[in-house]
């Protein structure tokens, strides 16, 4: 086969004075895909962006759905990646766990971005097309869910939008009556010696952690003695990274949604910013934010 010639790669977008590439640049680019995989199928991209339909002719909708494909990709990358650290954790090996709980960070940042795109949608324009949602709203998404659970914030209740769907509600049920991310962490502060009470480690699982002072105690050698838990020490910070960039996310969702609605009562029913209100009041990992006090 002949090495394509300029013309043929040059964009068709191309103003009619540009200059085409130079031939050291495309020469031996592959054109032909009639038998091997290319960039589109390999990302299935006709999947992904066929999945951006509009049910209004308002140009805003676009806007908004993309906005939640986005953040769901960016969820489904996040819960990879805490799999990962909830594994490495649990096996000693922290390294890994490091690795994945700075990149679920960096995730967060793209995240908390997302949501500066989407307030420049105004109420107007929601409004235009806000009726073609029906009851369907983010508190319903499955992925944020999960990750809530393997971060800590376990309720039974809020598996309750997701009855219909077999699945989702077995994975949202075993994610509830398995370790999260700070059982792990706990596990480890017990396998390293530190003193911690058998209610804290045979607790019901199922139930949000509540806050311990011998966790604190505990906490705080690590810190204080950063030298000779160095890993430990990082591990805390890692998980403040974590919890430090989620509530960020929180409030700018909650900010965005007061911008575009004020208090409005959302989709699906949920009070809306009152709502997300009560979620930036939670901790997950309270000691290590209480322990910053005492250090």
């Amino acid at each position: 086969m002949s090495a394509p010639t300029n013309a043929s790669l040059s964009s068709p977008t191309d103003s009619p004075g540009a200059e085409p590439l130079p031939s050291r640049v495309t020469e031996g680019i592959h054109t032909d895909f009639a038998r091997s995989m290319g960039y589109g199928e390999y990302l299935r991209l006709d999947l992904l962006l066929s999945a951006q339909q509009p049910l209004s002719t308002h140009h805003d909708e676009m806007l908004f759905i993309t906005i939640h494909h986005v953040q769901e990709v960016w969820l489904k990358l996040i819960t990879h990646e805490l799999g990962l650290a909830l594994d490495s954790i649990r096996r000693d090996a922290l390294d890994p766990a490091f690795k994945a709980l700075a990149r679920v960070s960096r995730i967060q940042s793209q995240m908390i971005g997302a949501w500066d795109v989407l307030s420049t949608m105004t109420p107007a324009d929601y409004l235009s097309f806000r009726g073609v949602l029906g009851k369907s709203s983010g508190f319903q998404s499955f992925q944020y869910r999960m990750l809530e659970f393997r971060l800590g914030a376990k309720d039974a209740k809020m598996m309750l939008p997701h009855r219909h769907d077999t699945a989702a509600h077995a994975a949202l049920d075993a994610a509830l009556r398995a370790p999260s991310l700070y059982d792990e962490a706990i596990r480890l502060l017990a396998r390293r010696g530190f003193a911690l009470p058998a209610s804290l480690l045979e607790r019901d699982l199922t139930q949000p952690h509540r806050h311990s002072p011998e966790l604190q105690a505990a906490w705080l050698r690590i810190y204080r003695e950063a030298e000779t838990h160095f890993d430990l020490y990082q591990l805390a910070e890692e998980l403040v990274d974590v919890e430090d960039s989620f509530q960020q996310w929180r409030f700018r969702h909650m900010k965005t949604v007061e911008r575009i609605i004020g208090f409005r009562a959302g989709t699906g029913g949920s009070a809306g910013v009152a709502f997300l209100r009560t979620a930036l009041e939670r901790s997950f990992f309270p000691e290590l934010w209480q322990v910053r006090t005492e250090i």
